[in-house]
């Protein structure tokens, strides 16, 4: 038998592995559940019981300014000084934007004027040790989402405005971004010695319907960015994923042109995104990580409709390789766990080649 990282990195190459590689990601609550299902201390005694070929995310050690604590009990937290509440929904608690520091920004002496991050705000020095703490799992790290930070100095509505109606401001904002991810990336790679395996060079385009913004705003803003830091990802050595929820047909054949590796986390309820269809026209280029529905299927669904998911994604997504089986995100508290186990188990004795 393979080893998880020969399993996940044979299937990100396309090719096929001795089964269908199995991944999880999920809220707190779902991994202490969980952990006290299996009667384990351990979130990697979880993946053993489950049969997971985990992905194992490494990251440097933040040392930057900290986190400023505001009245009434919200928190600025850095590096790009977000406010954020707990806010609980009785299922479980999240930590929610609920400010924005650029938000009402119009002139550029305003940006200049704001504490833009910076890559000495962390301590690279223990990546490689992380790496090798983990012999037989992929290891994932380098994050890096130009759109996303955008989102997260103006807040979703007006990043998307910036785009088109405020180039210049859009123009300096995207650049201290990209400065300050350069940099980050390149000490990241040369901190992880070539063991980084798998890398996110990733945004969120997709609503459930359409792109959140206009094709033609990707490609004049974002698609240049992107080749950039995919290039110098695959320089390192690593394979590049791209997460990207909802909608996102339609700027596919533009992430294949810019070398992304690995689509996730594959929607397939949102317009264009059917399994058959995404395997059928861009399967010889990318492959394919998550795919089980986790808006309905895993917290709604029998067992029986969890199971029949599973099928579906290993006979479409899964067909010939090139396919890592996980939740198409998070699994929420809502979800039984029955149902959780139903798919990883479906997924172990049915996902063989």
């Amino acid at each position: 038998m393979m080893t998880s990282r020969e399993r996940v990195l044979m299937a990100a190459r396309r090719r096929c592995p001795d089964r269908v590689p199995l991944d999880i990601w999920m809220t707190p609550e779902v991994r202490d559940r969980l952990q006290a299902h299996f009667g384990v201390a351990t979130e990697p005694e979880v993946w053993a019981e489950l049969h997971l070929d985990k992905i194992v995310g490494v990251a440097p050690r933040y040392v930057g300014p900290p986190e400023r604590l505001l009245p009434g009990g919200g928190r600025q937290v850095p590096p790009w000084w977000v406010t954020f509440s707990e806010i609980d929904y009785g299922t479980g608690r999240y930590s929610e934007p609920v400010g924005w520091p650029l938000k009402d920004a119009t002139t550029l002496a305003e940006l200049e004027a704001f504490e833009w991050p910076s890559a000495d705000w962390y301590d690279f020095s223990t990546i490689e040790a992380q790496c090798d703490a983990w012999p037989e799992n992929a290891i994932e790290g380098c994050y890096i989402a130009p759109f996303y930070w955008h989102n997260h100095v103006r807040g979703l509505e007006q990043s998307c405005v910036d785009l088109v109606a405020e180039p210049e401001l859009t123009e300096y904002m995207l650049g201290r971004i990209t400065r300050f991810c350069w940099d980050y990336a390149n000490r990241f790679f040369e901190a992880g010695m070539g063991k980084i395996h798998l890398t996110q060079v990733t945004d969120d385009y997709g609503s459930q319907h359409d792109l959140m913004i206009s094709a033609e705003c990707y490609r004049r803003w974002f698609k240049p960015l992107q080749r950039k830091f995919i290039d110098l990802a695959h320089q390192a050595g690593a394979v590049v994923m791209h997460h990207d929820d909802g909608a996102i047909r339609r700027i596919i054949p533009d992430l294949i042109e810019v070398g992304v590796d690995m689509l996730n986390p594959i929607q397939h309820v949102c317009p264009g995104m059917d399994m058959p269809g995404l395997k059928r026209d861009f399967g010889a280029h990318l492959s394919f990580h998550g795919g089980v529905d986790n808006q309905d299927v895993l917290p709604h669904g029998s067992v029986d409709d969890v199971r029949r998911e599973v099928r579906d994604c290993l006979n479409q997504l899964g067909a010939g390789g090139g396919y890592i089986l996980a939740p198409c995100h998070n699994i929420q508290p809502v979800t039984p766990t029955e149902n959780i186990i139903a798919m990883y188990e479906t997924a172990w004795h049915e996902g063989w080649y």
